[in-house]
């Protein structure tokens, strides 16, 4: 979901039905605030969340969200599917149909999924250059070695897309159960990684994104809001 951007005289001049020219007396008399700031430049560029006033009057008031979500097995992430009940459908909030997913989970894993309307912030999260790390706990059905850990730091080479994965962490927690941290997500890549040993992946949970925790307090379909505190260090 795109964030909406607009220079100031434009969007003024289309709210108040006006002219470019009269946005500009408007702007001389300081009459328009963004963000409690008194603007004067008429291409100045304002979004979707950019709170705006006009003689004291608000014009502009959008809230942006940011919701942890406990994801069950069996839930599509996606906004809506006719076969599958989504994440959209575990929420109970007033603007859940504005919200969009960071970084999506398999039909069959289960974790933290996050969802907002700002796209900002979720570019911060999903960008390749960003390296924001995803951590999983994962369930096998074979015994693991110390193998792994090498060929997970190593990096693995899949043909369908001509390319090798990034360096991933393997911390081996017990005989049939790890941790992986990776900082990409391709197709079924955890999979498809144990895949090469031939060892199939029993369950697969989403522990943490970047530095956020997914909280031990809520159940399976669970969801509450962030805090400032967790939006604003999740990548730091």
């Amino acid at each position: 979901m795109a964030l909406n951007k607009a220079r100031l005289d434009r969007f003024l001049a289309q709210y108040c039905q006006i002219s470019r020219k009269n946005v500009r007396l408007i702007l001389a008399q300081n009459r328009v605030f963004i963000d409690g700031i008194v603007a004067h430049n008429i291409d100045e560029v304002i979004d979707t969340f950019s709170l705006i006033t006009l003689d004291g009057k608000v014009i502009q008031e959008n809230s942006a969200y940011y919701i942890m979500l406990n994801k069950p097995t069996g839930v599509v992430s996606a906004t809506s599917d006719t076969k599958h009940k989504t994440v959209i459908d575990l929420l109970d909030y007033p603007f859940k149909h504005e919200l969009h997913i960071v970084g999506r989970l398999d039909l069959n894993t289960s974790g933290l999924v996050l969802l907002t309307n700002d796209s900002r912030w979720s570019e911060r999260l999903t960008l390749p250059d960003k390296k924001v790390a995803k951590r999983y706990k994962v369930t096998l059905q074979n015994p693991l070695n110390e193998e792994y850990i090498a060929a997970f730091a190593k990096g693995m080479y899949f043909a369908f897309e001509d390319l090798t994965t990034k360096p991933a962490k393997l911390t081996i927690l017990s005989d049939y159960q790890a941790k992986v941290e990776l900082i990409e997500g391709r197709y079924h890549q955890i999979k498809r990684m144990f895949g090469r040993f031939r060892n199939p992946v029993k369950a697969l949970h989403r522990c943490s994104i970047g530095n956020l925790q997914l909280d031990s307090r809520l159940d399976e379909g669970q969801s509450r809001k962030l805090t400032q505190a967790e939006i604003n260090n999740i990548d730091q």
